[in-house]
């Protein structure tokens, strides 16, 4: 048979498990994995909506045009129609596109935690404005506090799987516009090092919160050279205007050289079509005209193409986070964004269950999955949320976070190569000892090609009944008790957190 390396026994079995124990484990899944392997469109569909939705600025155009953004679309090329609205020739569009920022970074203030948006590679991150927490001890739901911001963000700087974080959750408990966004940006700043983002109210609170980031950042002017935090900002209202607040906001953000998630957010059937196809037509164009606003106040200035396809419920007209259709929609968009070649963000894991149960499991690993076969470069609320958006929870994050490995694992494939087809293997365990416990062959693929849970249960059911038959619930909730006992993250000096709270209205939380 000859000597082929990955077929030949190296040692006992103890003597294997301590070489594990010693040695750094390999990590089968990732973040960055490429994604784009499922394309529920054909080239002929993806064609028919883009030339909808260019179809739509041309000739139906874009209402409720802010004066300023009217003056600079108007100098880049747009026309007044006869129905009053802007409307973006297809060369202006193009223009745009072609334009745009392909791939950039967004930085973490530890730049190993820094990522790559762009290309072909799926992040998992945060979203959402949970106005409700569900309670670690009471298991029900609660007005979400800046407590509970400041625990969420320390408790996903654990999480490996949590490309970037953005704040999660409102405090509801912080009424001042100003005092909220200025507490939120605190929040992450204190407790994260990853990539972070945020929203702004109002676009005057944009240049102090750039002054208490430099104070992070490390003086004066740092942050805009390398800004480690990107804005939120839905500068499009369904169906087809602007809104004047959030336009505000981008200039100023632009101004700050803030990198931007511009987002669209239509709802099936009530401010977008029902059909799926007109859904996704519609806030195409939409999303574009975010992407044409940014072109023309300063060209290529870089932007995610966040087209995030909503479902609602048509008999209730509730908003529907989890199902087959949001799952196909999200898919659709990544597939239509990445042929534009733009980075691309959309959304899944938006369970409509309250609980940790089954709907819950059944509904954020079918859309999280759908999302990342789906080739979305980053994909938002895929963690923590609950209640189609109205929660977060801490248990949903531990749990987001094993479940995200497993997606990530589903996208890293399948390897085929010599040492992984096994022929050398197959005939030393077939002339053998008949089975392949215990090889080096088993071994070497233990630890590259699978992925052990730790809060999925695999035990036999004696074992399972044997440590008191815990529900993934409860044990989701003990992992999430353990990180908050320990993790007190200080990436803060005293003498910063000094500085800014002498500058600004910082409320007490505990850390």
């Amino acid at each position: 048979m000859g000597n082929r390396t990955g077929s030949q026994r190296t040692g006992g079995r103890a003597q294997r498990l301590e070489k594990r124990a010693a040695k750094p484990v390999f990590d089968p899944c990732p973040p960055g994995q490429v994604g784009g392997q499922y394309r529920p469109l054909s080239d002929q569909d993806v064609q028919a909506i883009y030339d909808t939705a260019l179809k739509l600025l041309a000739e139906l155009g874009m209402g409720e045009v802010p004066t300023r953004l009217y003056d600079d679309l108007t100098a880049a090329g747009a026309q007044v129609l006869p129905n009053g609205r802007l409307g973006f020739p297809r060369t202006l569009v193009e223009d745009a596109i072609a334009a745009a920022a392909k791939k950039f970074v967004l930085h973490g203030r530890d730049d190993t935690r820094s990522i790559e948006v762009g290309g072909d590679r799926v992040h998992f991150g945060t979203g959402g404005a949970a106005v409700q927490t569900l309670d670690l001890e009471t298991r029900l739901y609660r007005p979400s506090t800046l407590q509970d911001l400041h625990d969420f963000t320390r408790l996903q700087d654990t999480l490996e799987n949590v490309s970037w974080f953005t704040r999660c959750c409102v405090a509801t408990d912080v009424p001042d516009n100003f005092k909220l966004d200025v507490n939120t940006a605190f929040s992450l700043i204190c407790n994260t090092t990853k990539p972070t983002a945020t929203s702004f109210t109002l676009a005057e609170y944009v240049a102090p919160i750039v002054q208490m980031l430099d104070i992070a950042a490390g003086g004066e002017g740092a942050f805009s050279k390398r800004p480690f935090i990107k804005a939120h900002i839905s500068p499009v209202i369904s169906p087809m205007r602007y809104g004047e607040d959030a336009v505000d906001v981008v200039y100023e953000c632009i101004a700050h050289n803030i990198p931007m998630s511009c987002i669209t957010a239509a709802q099936s059937g009530a401010t977008a079509p029902a059909t799926l196809a007109g859904f996704l037509a519609q806030s195409l164009a939409e999303t574009l005209a975010s992407l044409v606003m940014v072109h023309a106040i300063r060209p290529g200035f870089p932007m995610i193409f966040s087209n995030w396809p909503l479902v609602i419920d048509l008999r209730t007209g509730a908003f529907a986070g989890g199902g087959g259709e949001i799952a196909v929609l999200n898919a659709a968009s990544a597939q239509v964004s990445n042929w534009l070649g733009l980075p691309s963000g959309v959304a899944a894991s938006m369970t409509d269950s309250k609980a940790i149960d089954a709907q819950y499991g059944a509904e954020k690993a079918l859309t999280a999955l759908a999302a990342g076969l789906g080739g979305g470069n980053l994909i938002y609320e895929s963690s923590g949320m609950t209640a189609s958006l109205l929660g977060a929870s801490f248990e949903a994050f531990v749990l987001d976070n094993e479940m995200l490995s497993s997606v990530y694992r589903a996208l890293r494939g399948i390897e085929v190569n010599e040492e992984t087809l096994g022929y050398g293997a197959i005939v030393q365990s077939v002339l053998g000892d008949g089975h392949f416990l215990g090889s080096s062959h088993t071994f070497n693929a233990m630890e590259r090609d699978y992925f052990y849970p730790k809060l999925a249960d695999r035990d036999a059911p004696i074992t399972w009944a044997e440590k008191g038959a815990p529900d993934i619930w409860q044990r989701a909730r003990d992992a999430a008790r353990g990180i908050l006992a320990s993790h007190h993250p200080d990436y803060l000096s005293q003498g910063q957190i000094r500085a800014i709270k002498d500058r600004f209205p910082i409320l007490p939380v505990k850390r």
